[in-house]
């Protein structure tokens, strides 16, 4: 009885959440301290059907969070910093226009590209991203988080509300760096 019960339930969550992918990867994050500061570099990888939408003429909105974390071995890692910002990509078949935006919550960069392929290199690679100054962290263990998503352009924002279990992210990708030590500096 259980089992009839059960199978419809697990029948619907399969065909309303969205498909499975796999293609999307990030690589790094590479974590480098210099002057005093550490930095950030990494890139994310789409799969073809996403490039494909995107060279079709569907916009895309990334959202890119780059967090930094002190390890304890007891307790959970501790968020010490982070940074938010979202990157859209804008193509326009007919015209051969290529733009891309760059949002922090304080500044849009709006930059216009000759080809599809320099635009998706500066939209999808981030190097040497300021996180931190090491100068006002305390001594100790510490690694850096990147998480990429993508929203799903298809439901209406409100669809969220109500039936919370459907995913409103076509992709979400959350890749940790090397643990670094942080000597005191004081």
């Amino acid at each position: 009885m259980l089992r009839l019960l059960i199978s419809p339930f697990l029948l619907f969550f399969f065909l309303i959440s969205p498909a499975l992918s796999e293609g999307q990867t990030i690589t790094g994050p590479d974590v480098e301290i210099n002057g005093g500061d550490i930095h950030v570099s990494f890139s994310l990888a789409l799969e073809k059907k996403n490039i494909q939408e995107i060279r079709d003429g569907i916009d895309k909105e990334l959202k890119y969070y780059v967090d930094l974390f002190r390890v304890w071995r007891i307790w959970p890692d501790e968020f010490v910093s982070g940074i938010f910002f979202t990157r859209t990509l804008r193509v326009d078949p007919i015209k051969k226009e290529y733009v891309a935006t760059s949002f922090d919550g304080k500044v849009l960069i709006e930059r216009r590209f000759r080809s599809f392929e320099s635009m998706l290199k500066w939209v999808l690679s981030v190097k040497d991203l300021k996180l931190a100054d090491i100068s006002k962290l305390d001594p100790g263990e510490y690694f850096v988080r990147v998480t990429a998503e993508s929203k799903i352009r298809k439901l209406p924002p409100v669809i969220g509300h109500f039936l919370i279990f459907i995913s409103e992210n076509e992709f979400k990708r959350v890749k940790d760096s090397a643990i670094f030590e942080i000597e005191s500096s004081r």
